[in-house]
């Protein structure tokens, strides 16, 4: 069995330094310069460190268990086992946006031999595999479904971030088009997932399964997010409230805050769109949608309210934000709703600096036009924003950094101490 990964970013590369321990597999990434730092051991997401990437790099495309990079797509001829893990996004009007995924199932089909299984682990509504992908490879390919090639669906489960829970210790849901290729692919997953796997009755299930995961995240962020909103009415401290309700053994430890990045942020409109073309208006996952996109605004309008109770002017003030990263520890800066705090303060007349050492500064100036503070040392500032939780700044001395009238928000509740406001 030889195994290609399509698409090697947060969800690619682990999966395959994954069946690499067992399998020839081919890594394949459109972006070239992914590719050479990949060869060199580096993985700029921090997903994979260089000794566990080492381990696996094959420098040619041998008959051997191992790991080749490649953007050569003729590589992945001698296949026979396509898993497509390419980002699903939204456009700016919150639709789906299958074109990675079309584009992806385009050049699988381009190479499908007679026999040859295709798994997508890339977050799509019900249907998407069978109705949209399996057209694409059949008509690429000139073979047909089910009869000359075969598919099946395995959701990713990758927590960007987290060293603890990992692709192989997360139960692997899988499904495949026919009975025997679901036992295949279960079987295949199994392999290497050490947590085990659930075969879903159909790819449908598999598919839904995957989506409501984040939007019941999401939905219950949007509650905790909403209680915030109404005890700083009441000045009562949330966090304190959230401690005392979990001494209970069945209440749920959610916690308010910014819901940005690629799966809680985007999955939900997914689903909201498959409920839209079946005539069902869905009111609950909107509503938390809603709700957690006006977070970012509502942060900014606290800060400017514990500046404006000081007598701080507002215009021109210098305020420090820390993190921009969608999640604390990760270098993910997609969909990041720190841009949204940002930009309401900087209507506000602010000056804003943004300091983020997990970030790629690059990026981050080519994705939202900000120019990352390379230290925080020696400067002062007016307001200081918490708004990710890295580990960076835990010995950050906040008092430090703020005038003597200056505000502290921390939106994660990750300071123990100093702060004027938090959610």
């Amino acid at each position: 069995m030889s195994i290609a990964i399509i698409g090697l970013g947060y969800v690619g590369l682990p999966l395959a330094r994954l069946f690499a321990t067992k399998y020839v597999t081919v890594g394949f990434d459109i972006n070239t310069e992914r590719i050479t730092q990949l060869k060199r051991g580096f993985d700029k997401t921090g997903e994979l460190e260089k000794e566990l990437l080492d381990e696996v790099l094959l420098a040619e495309l041998v008959d051997q268990p191992g790991l080749y990079c490649t953007a050569e797509a003729d590589d992945l001829s001698a296949c026979t086992t396509y898993i497509i893990t390419v980002p699903t996004p939204i456009d700016e009007n919150n639709n789906p946006d299958l074109m990675p995924l079309i584009k992806a199932s385009k050049l699988v089909g381009s190479y499908l031999k007679e026999g040859d299984i295709v798994i997508y682990e890339s977050t799509v509504y019900p249907g998407v595999t069978e109705e949209i992908c399996v057209p694409i490879l059949e008509e690429t390919s000139r073979l047909t479904f089910n009869s000359h090639f075969f598919v099946g669906y395995s959701p990713e489960r990758i927590n960007p971030g987290d060293k603890t829970h990992t692709v192989d210790k997360i139960r692997k849901v899988t499904s495949g088009s026919t009975l025997e290729v679901a036992e295949k692919i279960d079987a295949l997953y199994a392999s290497v997932i050490s947590a085990g796997t659930f075969k879903a009755s159909s790819i449908k299930v598999a598919e839904a399964a995957k989506v409501i995961e984040n939007s019941q995240r999401d939905i219950n962020i949007a509650f905790v997010n909403e209680l915030a909103k109404i005890f700083n009415l009441l000045n009562i401290d949330t966090q304190a409230v959230l401690e005392a309700a979990g001494t209970k053994w069945n209440f749920l430890p959610f916690k308010p805050g910014l819901v940005g990045g690629h799966c809680i942020g985007v999955d939900p409109y997914y689903l909201a769109q498959k409920a839209k073309q079946v005539g069902y208006h869905p009111e609950i996952i909107l509503a938390g949608r809603k709700l957690n996109d006006s977070m970012g605004p509502y942060v900014a309008s606290q800060v400017v309210k514990l500046m404006a109770q000081k007598d701080i002017k507002l215009k021109n003030s210098r305020i420090l934000v820390l993190g921009i990263t969608f999640k604390e520890n990760c270098p993910d800066v997609r969909n990041t709703r720190v841009i949204d705090i940002i930009t309401d303060l900087q209507e506000y007349g602010a000056k804003v600096s943004v300091y983020d050492p997990q970030a790629d500064a690059h990026l981050v100036k080519e994705e939202y036009g900000i120019e990352l503070l390379p230290s925080i040392e020696n400067q002062k500032f007016e307001a200081i924003v918490l708004a990710v939780a890295h580990r960076d700044f835990e010995k950050l001395d906040l008092e430090e950094l703020k005038n003597d009238t200056g505000v502290v928000y921390d939106v994660k509740g990750f300071l123990k101490e100093g702060t004027d406001g938090r959610l």
